[in-house]
């Protein structure tokens, strides 16, 4: 009866869905369940921390994500709230409970080969648009630089004779990024072929056919245009291109520091994520290739 009025709480004072009830009620019969095959009985008002801690080393034991069981907790939270609302009981058996901690999803990179395959063998087309088209995925993969950072760069913020790039970041916070030769000489081939083309134009380096900024949709859609062309991954944007940056650096043994700098990170711990995912290739490589892994 208690699950039922807490049920019909949801379903007609809350308002929730009916999808959104039925989860709940699921989540509580799960551990009516387990609390049934464990202890034998289930009386909401006689749960413990104890049992809520097995129930949850059970769930992950069973393949559940961690997102999946806090999902779970938050249901029991919200009943156990309502029943001491109701003064049905005065002790909530999740209050001293902390749910499993989601793991941060590893970074979507692309492999160098794949990437070199897409910038030495694809054609990106003729004229001012191929141009255009292929630096905006060089400038992505040899600086690391944020979207909104490509799109704000203007021409005084190229230094050729220091090569250097100045980008504005997140709360505006400027960084320098180096640049070596094969980008200087794919800059000025596209700065050539841009002053030939569009004779009006603002300070923008990156620009549109009429001479206006590349806005955040044409970049994306660009990008994920062709990346489509070597890479079978589901996300295809200009992020997975920073991060196949921050990847490659660190595969050819640039120090994490460095990369942190480049990439305009306040913290180091943000960088950190990048050593998870070249040491999670390192091991796909390693049960790829030898006979015992």
């Amino acid at each position: 009866m208690l699950i039922e009025s807490f049920l019909d709480y949801l379903q007609y004072e809350r308002n929730y869905s009916e999808k959104t009830v039925l989860a709940y009620g699921e989540d509580i019969k799960q551990l009516q369940e387990f609390a049934q095959e464990e202890y034998g009985k289930f009386n909401p008002l006689e749960v413990e921390a104890e049992l809520i801690r097995d129930w949850i080393v059970s769930l992950m034991d069973k393949g559940y994500t961690s997102t999946s069981v806090n999902r779970k907790l938050s249901s029991l939270r919200t009943y156990y709230k309502y029943l001491i609302r109701q003064g049905e009981t005065v002790v909530d058996p999740l209050c001293k409970i902390k749910g499993p901690k989601n793991k941060k999803a590893l970074p979507v990179f692309l492999k160098e080969n794949e990437m070199n395959r897409l910038l030495d063998d694809m054609d990106f087309g003729e004229g001012f648009k191929g141009c255009r088209d292929r630096l905006v995925i060089e400038m992505f993969y040899v600086t690391g630089m944020r979207l909104s950072e490509l799109i704000g760069l203007d021409d005084k913020d190229v230094d050729f004779s220091a090569s250097l790039l100045k980008v504005t970041g997140k709360r505006n916070k400027q960084r320098l990024i180096p640049f070596g030769d094969e980008l200087r000489e794919l800059m000025l081939e596209y700065i050539n072929v841009r002053n030939e083309t569009i004779r009006e134009r603002p300070e923008a380096f990156f620009v549109r056919e009429n001479g206006e900024r590349l806005y955040k949709s044409l970049v994306y859609n660009l990008v994920k245009r062709n990346l489509s062309k070597v890479a079978t991954l589901k996300k295809k944007s200009p992020h997975v291109l920073r991060h196949t940056f921050a990847t490659t650096m660190l595969n050819n043994e640039a120090e994490l520091g460095a990369v942190k700098e480049l990439l305009g990170h306040e913290s180091i711990t943000t960088t950190e994520i990048y050593t998870h995912a070249t040491f999670e290739e390192l091991k796909k490589v390693y049960k790829q290739a030898h006979p015992r892994a």
